[in-house]
């Protein structure tokens, strides 16, 4: 038996080495990504700038498609450039060339970020498994489990996204940026030692609910993330459009992200895709509470914030629907929403006791 808890106590240690050694890869690539951004230039042709002043004359001069002679002399017809179409169809912007701008030595910050977002994502997910072993349960007992689970599900669904050749390599430097902050936190104030957890949570619903509303988390961060993109880059958009000059700064940034609808369309896809997996987190966190409290729904400050959300998201994908809240109302109503989840993931669980295992920490 000592044997058995020392060797859960060297697994501990482990899974905290791991993570602190996560911890110090992910500052790689933070300062990588800055590296990429500062270092990357601005689109050569100012893109952004162009298509909102001049664009439309150009595009009309243009030829709908391009006639070029191939091998053999055969006749080729080239698609014209397709260019993103804002909500209101007033504007017609081109994506941006991302944050390495078509620049070489960029673009090489750009991929050593990633690779070592790819190492540090290993390193993290490694800590994890070592925390479920030294437990021998699902790593999410507490709020120092959730954390260090929940930023590993986040990258590792960014790093998907990167997999499947989604150019979302604008998400990483925010991304990384939070990684850090919630792993300090993590570390520093909610670390809490290896312990079981109540025998009436001890269930194979823990491993259902948690791991689904983990995953749920993390999508709508990444959703929260293009949300407040679309919203900063519309504000370019529309600024640029009545004829305004925004600071340098300023232009080499947004010009580089993608256009305001690209974001928008990003947002409210990844948040429409995941709202019907936090149904099903709802439905069955309120079924394992029958089998562990004898009762489905009783109030419990933790069920009352995951309906709030999602509540609070239905009304997002809601006014989407509805042709008078599309653009930043809606988008509004999305940063809302997951306002909500993060005061049901922190303020809830420090700050309000509950029946739930890690609330108070």
């Amino acid at each position: 038996m000592n044997l058995a808890a020392a060797a859960n106590e060297n697994l501990a240690q482990y899974s905290n080495w791991l993570v602190y050694s996560s911890m110090a890869v992910y500052t790689l690539a933070f300062f990588a990504h800055i590296a990429e951004w500062v270092l990357g230039g601005r689109s050569k042709v100012g893109r952004t700038a162009a298509a909102l002043s001049g664009g439309q004359a150009e595009k009309a001069a243009a030829p709908a498609v391009t006639v070029r002679q191939k091998d053999g002399g055969t006749a080729v017809l080239d698609r014209p450039k397709v260019v993103t179409r804002s909500a209101a169809g007033t504007r017609d912007v081109p994506d941006g060339p991302g944050a390495a701008g078509h620049d070489a030595q960029g673009d090489v910050y750009g991929r050593i970020a990633i690779s070592l977002t790819v190492l540090a994502f290993v390193l993290e997910a490694a800590g994890v498994v070592a925390r479920a072993l030294s437990v021998q349960r699902a790593p999410w007992g507490n709020m120092y489990e959730f954390s260090i689970t929940f930023t590993t599900v986040a990258v590792g669904t960014y790093l998907g996204f990167l997999f499947a050749k989604k150019k979302v390599r604008w998400v990483g430097l925010p991304l990384v940026t939070t990684v850090l902050l919630d792993l300090g936190l993590a570390t520093t104030v909610l670390y809490t030692n290896s312990d079981q957890l109540a025998p009436a949570l001890d269930s194979y619903w823990l491993w259902i609910h948690v791991s689904t509303a983990i995953f749920c988390g993390a999508v709508f961060y990444l959703g929260a993330v293009g949300t407040l993109g679309y919203l900063l880059k519309d504000f370019y958009e529309a600024k640029v459009a009545r004829g305004e000059k925004p600071g340098a700064l300023r232009s080499s940034i947004m010009e580089r992200l993608p256009a305001a609808s690209t974001l928008d369309k990003f947002a409210y896809r990844v948040n429409a895709a995941v709202f019907p997996l936090w149904t099903f987190t709802i439905i069955a966190g309120a079924i394992w509470a029958g089998d562990a409290w004898g009762r489905y729904w009783g109030w419990d400050p933790k069920e009352v914030w995951s309906f709030i959300t999602w509540v609070a998201y239905a009304c997002y994908l809601h006014a989407r629907a509805t042709a008078g809240w599309k653009g930043r109302k809606a988008a509004t109503l999305a940063l809302i929403a997951f306002g909500c989840w993060l005061f049901n993931y922190y303020g809830v669980n420090i700050f309000v006791t509950g029946k739930h295992s890690y609330a108070g920490v």
